[in-house]
Parts: C-alpha cells; sequence; structure tokens
C-alpha cells in the first residue's frame, strides 16, 4: 500500500463570526479560530459590515472593503494580531 500524500491547503473556503472569534475553515479541512479582539477594526464592525468579506491574494486572503481589513491565513495561522501602532495614531 502506498502512503497517501496529504497536502497543506492554506486557502480559505469559509469564514464565519461569533460574538467574540473568527473562524475560517481552510481548503484542506482545518478550521483557524482567532479572538475578534485581535482585530478591532472587525471587533468594531457590524455584523452586516463583518459578513461582506471577499476572498483575495490568490485564495490566502481575506479582505472587508467596506472596513479596509485584510488578513492572511498566514497571519492567523501564526497567531499574529493586528498591529497595535495604527490604533495609538488614529
Amino acid at each position: 500500500m502506498g502512503i497517501l500524500a496529504i497536502r497543506a491547503d492554506e486557502r480559505v473556503k469559509n469564514v464565519y463570526f461569533t460574538e467574540e472569534t473568527i473562524t475560517v475553515d481552510l481548503m484542506d479541512g482545518r478550521v483557524i479560530s482567532v479572538p475578534l479582539t485581535w482585530y478591532p477594526r472587525l471587533l468594531n464592525a457590524t455584523s452586516e459590515q463583518r459578513e461582506k468579506w471577499e476572498v483575495c491574494g490568490g485564495g490566502y486572503g481575506i479582505h472587508w472593503e467596506d472596513i479596509d481589513e485584510d488578513l492572511s491565513t498566514e497571519g492567523m495561522l501564526r497567531g499574529a494580531p493586528a498591529p497595535r501602532a495604527s490604533l495609538a495614531n488614529s
């Protein structure tokens, strides 16, 4: 019997929210769930704004036009919160 080669595929399949988290389903079956407090723009957005996401970056990113937010699956997997410096200057 041959060994089945399983390839990681970090492209976005679906995005959904709870009161406290953003969850991203990846094409390879993994699920990333991250606290919304890591992404203040998403935390402060309305549920309607959150739902208006689109896949970008060749499938590896998520973009919200209304709130000018972009996340990458790589950053979410690495556990990288949004930079705080941009908040201090606003």
